[in-house]
Order: C-alpha cells, then structure tokens, then sequence
C-alpha cells in the first residue's frame, strides 16, 4: 500500500473514532451505564477492505453476467463485488463461474 493510500486509511479511522467518542447518543448509554455503578470500556474493531477499481477502455464500468441478467428481468443478481466477496468466504453461487476458470 502507498503512502498516500495508508495515510488516508489511518485518517479513515481516525475518522470513525471520533464518529463514535463524540456521538451524544453512546455518551448517554455510557453515562447511564456509569450511574448503574460499572465503569465502561469500549473496545471498537474496523475492518477497512480495499478493492482497486479497473477502469474499462472508454470509462465503461464492468458489466458482470449477473448484472446482465438483471436487466433482463432475472431475479437473484449479484455485483462483481458480490461475487468476488461470496468467493472469499468459499460460497459459490450456480452458473458463475470462478476468476481463472475454476468453479
């Protein structure tokens, strides 16, 4: 990864600590909590995933067979994404088929 790139992802949660440190909403269950006699620790985990976006000849987006399939009015579509995402998890969806030619 960049430094660019790492550093707008350091900022990125940066962000998202705030978010939550000066939300009035989780600063009210703290204070109710506290006043119920325990004292609070809150321990958040961010998960922040990165996919590089290739651009197609002309500023095309990509067009998965899915989402061909919607717009012939088939039900049950999945991005790319999705699929690459289903894939990671070691789910494989019926007529896709896998990056590289392997199902």
């Amino acid at each position: 990864m960049n430094q660019k790139l790492r550093k707008l992802v350091q900022q990125l949660g940066e962000a998202i600590h705030e978010s939550v440190s000066e939300s009035p909403q989780i600063a009210g269950v703290v204070a109710d909590i506290r006043r119920q006699g325990f004292e609070v620790m809150l321990m958040l985990e961010a998960t922040i995933g990165l996919n590089e976006v290739e651009e197609q000849p002309g500023g095309a987006l990509e067009v998965s067979r899915a989402g061909q399939r919607a717009e012939a009015g088939e039900q049950g579509t999945f991005t790319t994404q999705d699929l690459h995402f289903l894939k990671s998890l070691r789910i494989s969806i019926a007529g896709e088929q896998a990056e590289g030619g392997d199902a």
